[in-house]
């Protein structure tokens, strides 16, 4: 079976309801534009160390003189000496200069995040690849996902050396689970086939050349960023060869935007014949970029651009030493642009093929030598506007979306306020939701509206279901596993019996809480009143010490250390014969917590022990419960934001719409709404 395609009528059906979370007057906060400071004379730029954030063109780094802001000496660590855009007569420059972390870095541009923000999960162990993230790419879904995949073959590495294992692998495989999956429940409700590879992998980004897809007579430096034409005898005689190399990793659709900068460090003055542009593999490295099919290319010497074919039309300005060129792909409307030292060209190309397109560069001439930047630093264009004004014009269209239609006889308002009071009503929150009936009705009190549905249209069933499924829910949530087991064998005897996954959770979870305790006693022990005060938790998100005890009793910790190892050792046993991975693979990550007197302090299993697994096991135990009933596992609320959330993917996978905006984008921008 094919995939369902989302096609652009689909697009109008995704915006309603995420019109309904996103409903509220537009805030558009474009950052000012400067003028571009001008460039210095082409004979100066041969005299000047220039890289792509110290260029003349970064305009934030300029003050009113057009002079540098910072002292680029301070940030750039040289591989033997400083990088200098050269000519053919002055070949003294050829190394260049790369950027190294500094606590002193200033703070005007998110681009200094990949500095200030370090993650130990950032470098491998092994040398490969550090992990960065481009300054326009930080809000975007594919790249949280990228980095979340890259967290997760980071710790398995450690895992793996811990072990004394190194397994192969190229990483990047394994999908993260969609949002609400930690209740145990599938979010595919979109009928699929089978996943294309091509379409649907998570790639990486381009981090260097490829020295495996390139011509010969190029020789690769500075970690695989900078490339230089090395002279070969005979070679490259005729006009229409040259010798070209391609990025390591295809520019992803998912990005909506993808952009890069080459700057040229070497050439000669009066010829630089250096093509800058993307191509598939399909086109051959020994011609010009923009000359083969499926190859597009701006070239140097006659500003002219190539797209498959070697009679280009004039397109920019020429380029030569010292200058920096930006290539952008905005796979939205199929268009490639291009940036010449901060300031756009324009649109070169119009409908590009959507499809494994790797950043490319050709040269022809000896010396000639370009250095790429991929995003590891700032650019020099101020990119990060450019896909703000995207997501802002998705945005608009979201906002101007009309929601009337998904419920007809519902005003918006009326409309999400019915959500909300299910959500309550089907989770158990039942308090809550009496709370929150009694609020609609006084402010349709003190409104007197004549028009739309009345709060009475919304009310508060408090029957006993609800109110047992709340009990065994706060029981759970307290830590108590044995008072929810026993909550519901009592109030529905047969759910546990006929969801036993749910029941392996919950007795896992019990044998955590008797970690848990122990472990709070110990830190008693060691830290005495003070334990209270200190923030522990490896994740980063502190500790609650609001239900720990407050004094230990030797003989008690004995006592529940005792309890616990037999407990545990009981549950290996029990399921010592069970097949299921996820169920081998849940009994040795609970019983490694024995494994430290304080696995409390100890990164590698804290999580274990947070307190959010318990509101996991009891959503799961409370969809058992209404699955029993024969009712919805799921309220309508999350019903909505799975399939929204199911359909934006499926647009963000060409680069459309969906790559500039998610559901959780616009939940995160009303809360920072309510928080100003």
């Amino acid at each position: 079976m094919k995939r369902h395609q989302v096609p652009n009528q689909e697009a109008a059906v995704v915006r309603a309801p995420v019109a309904l979370v996103a409903h509220r007057p537009p805030k558009i906060k474009l950052q000012p534009r400067l003028c571009p400071a001008a460039a210095p004379a082409a004979a100066a730029a041969a005299t000047r160390s220039y890289n792509f954030y110290t260029h003349p063109s970064r305009v934030s780094l300029l003050d009113g003189n057009g002079d540098l802001t910072i002292d680029p000496t301070a940030f750039l660590l040289c591989s033997s000496e400083q990088a200098t855009p050269t000519t053919m007569d002055d070949p003294a420059g050829d190394t260049s200069a790369m950027w190294r972390a500094s606590s002193n870095l200033p703070s005007f541009s998110r681009a200094f995040d990949l500095f200030t923000n370090g993650d130990p999960d950032d470098a491998s162990d092994d040398g490969e690849d550090r992990f960065f993230i481009p300054s326009y790419l930080q809000s975007s879904t594919y790249m949280h996902k990228l980095q979340e995949a890259h967290r997760s073959r980071a710790h398995s590495k450690r895992e793996q050396k811990r072990n004394g294992i190194m397994a192969s692998g190229n990483g990047f495989s394994s999908d993260p689970l969609p949002t609400g999956a930690h209740r145990g429940l599938s979010h595919t409700v979109v009928e699929r086939g089978t996943l294309s590879e091509d379409r649907d992998s998570l790639s990486p980004l381009p981090t260097r050349w490829n020295k495996g897809d390139m011509s010969g007579g190029l020789d690769l430096h500075t970690d695989g960023l900078g490339v230089k034409y090395v002279e070969i005898k005979g070679h490259l005689d005729r006009d229409h060869e040259a010798c070209g190399i391609r990025a390591d990793h295809h520019m992803p659709l998912q990005c909506g935007i993808y952009y890069f900068e080459v700057q040229i460090l070497s050439a000669r003055r009066d010829e630089t014949l250096v093509a800058i542009g993307f191509s598939s593999r399909a086109a051959s490295t020994a011609r010009p970029v923009g000359w083969e099919p499926e190859s597009w290319g701006y070239h140097a010497d006659d500003g002219r651009c190539f797209s498959g074919q070697n009679i280009g039309r004039p397109f920019g300005p020429t380029f030569s030493v010292g200058d920096v060129i930006g290539c952008g792909v905005n796979f939205r409307d199929r268009t490639a642009f291009y940036t010449k030292n901060g300031i756009k060209i324009g649109v070169a190309f119009q409908d590009v093929a959507k499809g494994r397109l790797y950043p490319s560069v050709s040269m022809k001439k000896a010396g000639e030598h370009v250095l790429v930047n991929f995003g590891q630093t700032p650019f020099v264009y101020n990119i990060d506007d450019m896909m703000r004004e995207q997501r802002e014009t998705i945005q608009k269209d979201i906002d101007s979306t009309d929601t009337s239609k998904i419920e007809p006889g519902l005003g918006e308002t009326d409309f999400i306020q019915a959500l909300v009071m299910q959500f309550l009503q089907h989770d158990g929150y039942v308090e809550t939701a009496r709370a929150f009936a009694e609020d609609l009705k006084l402010q349709n009190e003190a409104l007197s509206s004549n028009t739309g549905p009345k709060s009475s249209t919304i009310n508060i069933r408090d029957d006993e279901d609800a109110n047992n499924r709340q009990r065994i829910r706060r029981a759970i949530l307290e830590g108590d596993v044995d008072r929810a087991l026993k909550f519901t064998n009592a109030y529905y005897p047969h759910v546990l019996q006929e969801h036993e996954p749910v029941y392996f959770k919950l007795r896992c979870r019990k044998f955590i809480e008797m970690v848990r305790k122990a472990a709070q006693l110990n830190m008693v022990a060691d830290f005495g009143n003070d334990a209270q005060d200190m923030e522990i938790d490896a994740n980063g998100d502190g500790y609650e010490w609001d239900d720990a005890p407050l004094t230990q009793n030797q003989d008690e910790v004995l006592d529940l250390e005792r309890d616990m190892v037999e407990y545990g050792q009981a549950l290996q046993a029990e399921y010592a014969e069970d097949s299921r991975k996820e169920v081998g693979k849940a009994l040795d990550e609970i019983w490694s917590l024995i494994a430290y007197r304080n696995p409390l302090k100890e990164p590698q299993v804290s999580h274990l022990l947070d307190r959010k697994g318990r509101v996991t096991v009891a959503e799961e135990l409370n969809s058992a419960i209404l699955s029993s009933l024969g009712k919805s596992s799921r309220a309508a609320l999350e019903k909505l934001y799975a399939q929204t959330s199911v359909l934006l993917e499926d647009l963000r996978q060409d680069g459309g719409d969906g790559a500039f905006t998610s559901v959780g984008d616009i939940i995160g921008e009303i809360r920072a709404e309510q928080d100003v």
